[in-house]
């Protein structure tokens, strides 16, 4: 019995044993499940109270780094940083969940008798780990407190801000600044969202949201676990800010209007920010400056401008004429200024390029003015007095002359540096009696010269009539009138077409111009052109009557135009020696004039029989037939007793071809005959173009279309000035001024345009701003600077006509020649090569006393412009400036300094 009952004894106590050890295995599983779970929750976001105040929670939160939105765009330190943190967080876990399946896995080299010892164990460690996992979860709970805590006071936060006016700003300091101090370098950087006042504040929240994705929350989780200890003291931090940004909302109410601007403008330079990020100093400046006073806000604004108008200049630059677009002027003017494009530069040639022997530029000067304003002007000390003319009146350049065989005396001889001294006027002088009643009068005191009047008065040139000078219209070949002598050239060759298939003449030696001045009643543009010479001021008389011209001489260098550019070109009793030197000056013309153009000639050899005039004429004829010139009529005008021998000029390369003599001989081929900048003269021929797509193979259209029409020698492949293919960029040049014209300059500068009738473009292009001012009683000489795109043929083929010129020189005129001068982007260029003050001096001196300079170009030569005027007692009527272009209108007086230049 007794070895029975111990076996009964034993099989209870055995079966207790595995009873116990089952139950504490069962609760073991229990809690390793439950520690599981905890852990495993602690690294979810934990539950937020609300849909509230989770959407509040993620407005406060400040904008993550934009590489974030992308995590394929993250940097190589945020990638790094982000797995290791991963690992940390994984490696914890792996170790968690190892240490609470100890009870599962029951070692295979341990005998059944230590059962008892592992449960132990097991029952101590489960016991550590619950402990343990309630330590944490309390830290957990605390911490979800906290964080509700701070979602409620952002949430009264948010309400207090919806006060605010038409945006509202959210931000908070980014919560990974103090981890990420390494990668950072201590920079703290603020994000704003900006809700705009037509925005709904739950679409705003929503797309705030969007962009705070799991990795987001997932780094604020980790951070948490990692900088408990730290997480009172950072809510503290966060809630002072937000105090801050309440109380700088507060400040700034008063300032609605300009926060509003301020905000967009921010939101586009964040925008910006991600295409071009700034350096880390200048987001520390950045920062530092937002959360300054109203007062710096305002400087943060005017600073945001700046880079704005910066960006607006890149934006703009190299972009054609568009009349639809741009701010506004003053009377609705477009701002959109034209700018060459550096690619077109590829495909135009310049009158410098072209012309190889031009005279050598000035150098740089190294001296720069000190207070261009406060500059000190003296009068000229010259002998030519209220007539000087710097690169004509030259007395030290023309002493050193060696010969004036070749009328060089007559020609340019500019001073080395342009002179800044201001010309005086004439004793009496008035305000220019206006077209077209100037056309016949003029005041005495203007032009107080009595010699022609004098010499040619019996020729109706000019006569003396108390305090005028009057011009009855007359010439030494057309003593009768101008009026009958166009009538009968017209006569004598109806083609001629005054006004239709004749739009630009050349007159050669025109005295006082009445010629021209009456052609202007027929639709026709002339040239005028006469020397500086012992008839005093005829050049003079023609400009203050309001015809143009200019003083040249026809004397051993071309003549500044390009080739086959007039229509006709006409000398009435001129004098000049054509037949001389194998036709060296007539050989000039034919350069100049047309293919299929005329040359008129209303000299004497053509109706007088006496031996000087039979020689000339006979020499004459054998010159202009080896010139292949067909003669196509002589006519006798019988009321003013004289004739006129009517020549063209071939319009093909067959007679050149078939001459026997080959002389004048044709020109080697690398001689341009566009090149006319300071070029001594050829004695020979240019071929005619036989390309259909060279300009000269056809006669342009007949006017006034051919004014608005890109000449047929236009290429589309070829780049335009402002970056359209050239046709398209002539229609766009065309259009823009004409809407510059009638909306800014007609009605916003203060200019009477009823007193305007010599005008001056001094940096034509397409010749667009003259076209505009065809129904104006204007006439518009257009400059071609030797340095632009030599695009002076399109000018005159499109029935308009200019000149070459290199601003850095004096212009050859006479003073106070111009009712108006126009500028457009000319000073800028300018002063890359020379002074303004010797510019300012020389407009000075060309425009009349009343009259007007438009100005267009940088802000920066704009305000420099500016000064010289003021310093100049120019009365400064307009200035604008927006995104670094600008535009200044401003009037002369009649003031002249009282001291004069000390003679040299």
């Amino acid at each position: 019995m007794a070895p029975g009952k111990s076996r009964s004894s034993k099989r209870s106590s055995s079966s207790s044993t595995s009873y116990a050890s089952t139950i504490t295995t069962v609760v073991f599983l229990a809690l390793c499940v439950l520690a599981i779970w905890m852990l495993t929750s602690n690294s979810v976001a934990p539950p937020q109270t609300s849909s509230r105040t989770a959407t509040t929670k993620s407005n406060v939160k400040k904008d993550p780094p934009a590489f974030e939105d992308n995590p394929g765009d993250l940097p190589d330190d945020a990638i790094k940083f982000d797995e290791e943190s991963n690992n940390d967080r994984k490696s914890q876990q792996d170790q968690k969940s190892e240490s609470s399946s100890i009870g599962n896995a029951k070692d295979p080299n341990m005998e059944d008798g230590d059962d008892g010892i592992n449960d132990k164990q097991e029952t101590s460690r489960v016991k550590e780990s619950a402990e343990e996992h309630e330590e944490r979860q309390k830290e957990n709970e605390k911490q979800i407190s906290d964080q509700e805590s701070q979602q409620t006071s952002d949430e009264e936060n948010e309400e207090n801000q919806k006060v605010d006016g038409d945006a509202k700003t959210y931000s908070q300091e980014s919560e990974n600044q103090k981890l990420g101090e390494d990668q950072q370098h201590g920079t703290e950087q603020q994000h704003q969202y900006v809700v705009s006042q037509d925005e709904n504040p739950r679409e705003f929240q929503s797309r705030i949201s969007n962009r705070d994705q799991e990795p987001r929350l997932q780094q604020q989780l980790r951070e948490d676990e990692n900088r408990g200890n730290t997480q009172d003291s950072k809510n503290d931090e966060d809630q002072q800010l937000q105090k801050q940004q309440e109380e700088e909302i507060v400040k700034n109410e008063e300032n609605s209007e300009t926060r509003q601007k301020q905000q967009k403008q921010q939101e586009f330079q964040d925008v910006t920010n991600d295409e071009h990020p700034q350096s880390q100093e200048a987001e520390e400046d950045q920062e530092s400056q937002q959360n300054k006073a109203g007062t710096q806000e305002v400087q943060q604004q005017q600073e945001n401008d700046a880079n704005q108008e910066a960006r607006e200049e890149n934006n703009t630059e190299g972009k054609p004429a568009d009349s639809n677009s741009g701010e506004s002027f003053p009377g609705g003017g477009n701002t959109v200024i034209p700018q060459e494009s550096k690619e077109s530069k590829k495909s135009w040639s310049t009158q410098a390029a072209q012309s190889e022997n031009e005279k050598e530029r000035r150098k740089e000067e190294s001296g720069v003015m000190g207070s261009i304003y406060g500059y000190t002007w003296q009068l000229c000390n010259v002998t030519a007095g209220p007539d000087y003319i710097p690169c004509l009146d030259n007395e030290k350049a023309l002493r050193k002359l060696r010969t004036t065989g070749h009328f060089e005396h007559r020609e340019r001889h500019c001073p080395e540096e342009g002179p800044t001294c201001l010309v005086t006027l004439p004793e009496g002088y008035k305000r220019p009696i206006l077209w077209p009643k100037s056309r016949d009068k003029i005041w005495y005191h203007n032009v107080p010269h009595v010699k022609l009047a004098e010499v040619k008065g019996h020729q109706n040139w000019v006569k003396v009539m108390g305090e005028f000078l009057t011009f009855p219209g007359g010439g030494t070949q057309f003593i009768h009138g101008a009026v009958h002598y166009i009538d009968f050239i017209q006569q004598s060759v109806p083609s001629i077409a005054w006004g239709k298939h004749t739009r630009v003449i050349l007159d050669v030696g025109c005295g006082v111009a009445s010629f021209g001045g009456y052609l202007f009643e027929r639709d026709v543009l002339t040239m005028s052109f006469a020397p500086k010479d012992e008839h005093e001021a005829q050049v003079q008389f023609a400009l203050e009557r309001g015809i143009p011209a200019i003083s040249a001489v026809m004397g051993s260098q071309r003549l500044p135009f390009p080739s086959r550019v007039f229509d006709i070109v006409h000398c009435a009793r001129c004098r000049v020696p054509w037949h001389a030197e194998g036709g060296l000056l007539l050989l000039e013309l034919n350069r100049v004039l047309r293919p299929g153009g005329y040359f008129v000639w209303s000299a004497t050899p053509v109706y007088q029989t006496l031996q000087e005039d039979v020689e000339i004429w006979k020499d004459m004829s054998s010159l202009t037939a080896s010139m292949c010139w067909d003669l196509v009529t002589i006519k006798k005008d019988k009321l003013n007793s004289i004739g006129a021998a009517i020549y063209r000029k071939p319009s093909s390369n067959d007679c050149y071809d078939q001459r026997k003599h080959k002389r004048p001989p044709m020109c080697k081929n690398d001689d341009d005959p566009n090149a006319a900048w300071y070029v001594p003269l050829q004695s020979c021929m240019h071929r005619i173009p036989v390309d259909e797509t060279q300009r000269g193979t056809r006669w342009p259209e007949a006017w006034p279309r051919r004014l608005q029409a890109p000449p047929y020698w236009l290429n589309s492949s070829q780049m335009g000035i402002y970056g359209k293919p050239a046709p398209q960029d002539f229609v766009a040049d065309h259009e823009h001024w004409k809407q510059v014209v009638k909306t800014s300059y007609m009605n916003s500068l203060g200019i009477s345009w009823s007193d305007v009738r010599n005008v001056m473009d001094m940096r034509a292009v397409y010749g667009g701003f003259a076209a505009a001012l065809r129904d104006l009683r204007v006439w518009v000489l257009n400059v071609v600077n030797v340095d632009s795109p030599d695009t002076l043929p399109i000018i005159y083929e499109r029935g308009l006509f200019g000149i070459y010129h290199d601003w850095c020189e004096s212009f050859s005129t006479y003073p106070r020649s111009y009712d108006l001068l126009h500028a457009d982007h000319l000073f800028s260029k300018l002063k890359k090569r020379c002074r303004l003050d010797p510019i300012m001096a020389e407009v000075d001196r060309i425009v009349r006393p009343g009259g007007k300079l438009i100005v267009r170009d940088e802000s920066s030569a704009i305000g420099e412009v500016e000064n010289l005027l003021k310093s100049l007692h120019w009365e400064v009527h307009l200035t604008f400036s927006k995104n670094q272009e600008g535009m200044l209108s401003a009037q002369k007086g009649n003031w002249r300094p009282d001291t004069y230049v000390e003679s040299s």
